[in-house]
């Protein structure tokens, strides 16, 4: 309190100065006596039962989470008051998470949040909507991410315009949503994966021209500049055929060794990541020799896969939940064109042994669901397939933190819970390194110090 009054006095000295111009002195005195006021510059005491502070280790009990300006600040040992930190109560805030378990929020590597599958749906209705009906759409998707737990999220592929603005809104507190690390497009070939299909070449023209379509090493150089141009934060190329193009082209390799090797080199030179979207064997090992920094799906890794892995150290993101989505929509789901089809069936089957083969070879592994195939919100049934095709609990939550961390290239801000990282939380009611299926009932998120999602507990 007395540093309150010693602001105010200040402030009263500023409004003494300025008594000419009587509106100015209205805002300053206003303005200096709100970010004096011990509720505008708060400390947050969060009192955890159990912290896995840095999943890997050995989970803590009965411990502060000192948090300031959305950063944290220190852990201590037990449950601390506001006097053990020489503060006065009206001068921090206590979070009682005694009885929870509590980690570091969680990073999913491989989004789609602008939009999501949905059988039901009128195929053709990106050609009657807005973009302004795709934006309002968003916001819900990214609301149940960050209540999934979710607290960033890499997203590779959607509207550059609409994700971006999502971006904007999310980091301006307009919409409530994860952090957004976005790669807008994606570089592919002439008729590839990732380019448009299914409709008259009249009907695609008519849209905006997609920068990230190229055919040859200078012109997917340009590609990759262009997406940079755009805002891209990572590149996402599409190294083989994709099982939701409609074609009938394979999921083999699209992009040549010398369009790889272009990509990539560019992309590292304007300090970006590569993240490879790859399903058969010949594609993966392409575009794992050509440097790019993660695999997503990787559905046919073989024995050169895992070597061309460990040499490198680049990530795999295996996307399980994506291939288990869609093979239950084709049960019940008689719309999916047949070149779709036939894909679902031919990669879904094998998605299961190639996540083993990977993680027996020792595999770098990050977290990635591909949501918008599968449903916003639901992320966390990804733990529970890694989990039961061989991943321990404890591994499968350091690849949505320490591991995704690091493969973001930010390893100093997120990933765990440490002195000077973002204080993203979330906390559930049990263990889930002895039931991982807790983590689909998440009761606590914080954001950057901010609370998001509180169980009601009167």
């Amino acid at each position: 309190m007395e540093r309150f009054l010693a602001k105010a006095s200040i402030c009263f000295m500023l409004y003494l100065t300025i008594m000419k111009n009587l509106r100015s002195a209205y805002f300053a005195v206003l303005f200096c006596l709100l970010t004096a006021n011990p509720l505008f510059a708060q400390t947050t005491l969060v009192h955890a039962g159990t912290v896995l502070a840095v999943p890997g280790e050995k989970p803590l009990t009965n411990q502060t989470i000192v948090i300031e300006k959305g950063k944290i600040s220190e852990i201590r040992s037990g449950f601390v008051s506001a006097a053990q930190l020489n503060l006065a109560s009206d001068q921090v805030t206590v979070i009682d998470l005694k009885e929870q378990f509590v980690m570091p929020g969680f990073i999913d590597m491989h989004t789609h949040i602008t939009s999501e599958r949905d059988p039901n749906a009128n195929p053709h209705e990106w050609t009657t909507l807005f973009d302004e009906d795709a934006a309002f759409r968003a916001i819900p998707y990214a609301e149940a991410t960050l209540n999934a737990g979710f607290t960033t999220v890499r997203n590779v592929g959607g509207n550059y315009k609409l994700m971006l603005a999502l971006k904007r809104a999310i980091a301006a507190g307009y919409v409530e949503g994860p952090r957004i690390i976005t790669a807008t497009g994606a570089v592919s070939a002439t008729g590839g994966h990732g380019d448009d299909h299914g409709y008259r070449p009249e009907i695609m023209n008519a849209f905006e021209t997609n920068v990230a379509i190229c055919d040859g090493s200078d012109d997917c150089r340009r590609a990759v500049r262009a997406l940079v141009k755009q805002g891209a934060e990572v590149i996402k190329i599409t190294a083989t055929g994709g099982v939701l193009s409609n074609t009938a082209a394979g999921v083999g390799q699209q992009l040549t060794d010398d369009e790889l090797k272009a990509i990539v080199e560019t992309a590292h030179s304007l300090g970006r990541k590569v993240a490879a979207h790859a399903h058969e064997a010949d594609g993966i090992n392409a575009a794992l020799r050509a440097g790019v920094n993660s695999i997503e799906h990787g559905s046919y890794l073989n024995d050169e896969s895992v070597r061309l892995f460990k040499e490198t150290g680049a990530y795999l993101v295996p996307t399980l939940l994506a291939g288990v989505s869609v093979t239950e929509e084709l049960e019940t789901n008689d719309n999916i064109p047949p070149a779709i089809a036939g894909k679902i069936r031919q990669v879904g089957p094998v998605v299961e042994a190639s996540f083993k083969r990977a993680l027996k070879g020792g595999v770098n592994i990050a977290f990635g669901t591909d949501s918008g195939v599968s449903k916003h919100g639901t992320n966390a049934r990804e733990f529970e397939l890694m989990v039961n095709y061989g991943m321990d609990e404890n591994e499968a939550i350091r690849s949505a933190t320490l591991h995704a961390a690091e493969l973001l290239g930010m390893k100093d801000s997120l990933g765990s819970l440490e002195k000077g990282k973002w204080a993203d939380l979330v906390a559930v009611d049990g263990n889930p390194l002895q039931d991982i299926s807790e983590l689909r009932n998440i009761q606590f998120v914080m954001k950057e110090g901010t609370i998001y999602k509180q169980r009601d507990t009167n």
